[in-house]
């Protein structure tokens, strides 16, 4: 496949923005500048790669990111990452390699042709490009394209044109691209980097905290409340956190209540579904609020929903870190563990929607809207 044909490339829309919602793409430096949007913030010193399927083998599909491995771990880090591509039944795959690196003497290519010693340079990284293809190939799966992005430039490691030469290269695309504009029209926010992810469900100071306890430990002393008034309190908080609203931050007693009342199976298990409705954004800034503010182990629960609603919605960083956090904070967490199960097995968006909406039905749960198509 050659992305310079000027065709339109549909892509699976970014994090927030519907999926048959599809954004359209024409150019390899296109994809480059909308890698942000398709991991949620914007990645560096990092291998990206990105499955392609559908009816047309053109539709991208599930997002793999890790860190450039360290010398020694590139062909098993390659190895993780093409396992986990596949999982989403693909008929291709493109990498990207984004990083700063400046480029390497030829001597250092695992497949140079030339004599010993080698002259001039070549683009860096390339060993790592070659453990991906070998591992892609293990899987079934061809690369169509890998590109480096570097220095706001991308290069095509297999276009032997002096547009990709190491001295060479092809701007990235100024002003708002098509990726941008569908994140930007759906809300998503894009992170300056994945530290500003975890900023999100950062605690608040210790005089907060000290609060919050105390609020915690008072609630707590006073017993559980009836799944009725549970429900009728988390609605009220998922009304006052829809977008568009005055955005009216719950009070630490709320907070508390709410984060109690999600230790309930029947309350949990109804909470889950909010994910898969109208309200899933407002929802997840509720638990996002809960996350950060409740002490441990009461955030466990509610970082476990933001972990549900991330993934839902496309946004793999997010989920990954919100369930780290429901983890360390309770490593024995039910609803976190079938969920680290599930997307250690790569399970796709639509596939735990699907999931969640089922399992939903036959407890009785109405209003949720049926299985999304692929």
């Amino acid at each position: 496949m050659d992305f310079r044909d000027p065709a339109p490339f549909p892509f699976r829309a970014p994090p927030g923005v519907p999926l048959d919602d599809a954004v359209r793409v024409g150019d390899p430096g296109d994809l480059a500048a909308g890698l942000p949007q398709l991991l949620g913030y914007r990645p560096s010193e990092s291998v990206v790669l990105v499955a392609l399927g559908g009816g047309t083998g053109r539709r991208v599909g599930l997002t793999v990111r890790a860190d450039l491995p360290p010398p020694g771990y590139a062909r098993e880090l390659a190895a993780v990452l093409a396992r986990s591509l596949a999982t989403d039944g693909p008929r291709a795959a493109l990498a990207f390699v984004v990083s700063e690196a400046p480029d390497e003497p030829e001597l250092l290519r695992p497949d140079a042709a030339g004599p010993a010693g080698g002259c001039g340079t070549d683009l860096p990284h390339r060993s790592l490009v070659h453990d991906l293809v070998l591992a892609l190939d293990a899987v079934g799966l061809p690369l169509e394209q890998a590109l480096l992005v570097r220095a706001e430039r991308w290069w095509d490691f297999d276009c032997p044109g002096a547009c990709c030469a190491p001295d060479g290269g092809t701007p990235l695309p100024t002003g708002v691209g098509a990726l941008e504009a569908a994140a930007v029209a759906s809300g998503t926010v894009v992170a300056a980097d994945r530290g500003a992810l975890h900023e999100r469900l950062a605690p608040p100071g210790e005089a907060a905290r000290a609060a919050m306890e105390a609020v915690v430990l008072r609630v707590g002393l006073e017993g559980p409340v009836g799944r009725s008034a549970a429900r009728r309190r988390i609605r009220s908080a998922v009304g006052r956190c829809r977008p568009g609203r005055d955005g009216e931050r719950p009070v630490d007693e709320e907070v508390a209540r709410i984060a109690w009342s999600l230790r309930q199976p029947d309350v949990r298990d109804w909470a889950l579904m909010l994910s898969l409705g109208e309200d899933a954004a407002a929802a997840e800034a509720l638990w996002t609020e809960c996350t950060r503010r409740a002490p441990s182990p009461l955030d466990a629960f509610p970082a476990a929903l933001v972990a549900v609603c991330s993934w839902l919605r496309g946004d793999g960083a997010m989920a990954n870190i919100a369930l780290d956090r429901a983890l360390d904070s309770e490593p024995g967490n039910p609803l976190a563990g079938l969920l680290e199960d599930a997307l250690s097995a790569c399970v796709a968006p639509w596939q735990l929607r699907a999931l969640l909406a089922e399992a939903g039905r036959s407890a009785g749960v109405t209003g949720l809207p049926g299985a999304p198509a692929r």
